[in-house]
């Protein structure tokens, strides 16, 4: 099994590090990013925030308005979640539209809230 570790600091300095399975996190991911036309894969590391709760994820497919990635957290749909990369260039809201289980992982798609002027896919 490939594993993989990421590690970002907030912006107290405070470091955070998640090791997941890649090949489970990214087939559950990518049969979810089937129903999404528009999306593509990227590699983007993040943290995701829902209340108090919060983890290190990979955004594996994004389209001009969402963002596909596997989370262990506890959401729904319809869930607000804050999105951010580790120096702060991408800090935004979204939205939970989708969900999928496979084998014991969650991949999850979640739509911008509001435009996102600095994300990396454009129409």
């Amino acid at each position: 099994m490939v594993k993989q570790a990421f590690v970002a600091s907030s912006s107290a300095g405070e470091s955070f590090s998640a090791g997941k399975s890649v090949s489970a996190d990214e087939s559950c991911v990518a049969k979810l990013a089937r129903f999404f036309p528009e999306a593509v894969p990227v590699h983007l590391p993040v943290r995701v925030t829902r209340g108090a709760l919060s983890e290190n994820a990979v955004i594996q497919f994004g389209t001009p308005r969402e963002v596909l990635f596997a989370s262990g957290l506890a959401l729904d749909f319809e869930d607000k979640i804050c999105l951010e990369n580790s120096d702060g260039s991408l800090n935004t809201q979204a939205e939970i539209v989708a969900m999928q289980l496979y084998e014991g992982h969650t991949a999850v798609a979640a739509r911008f809230i509001g435009d996102v002027t600095n994300w990396i896919i454009k129409r």
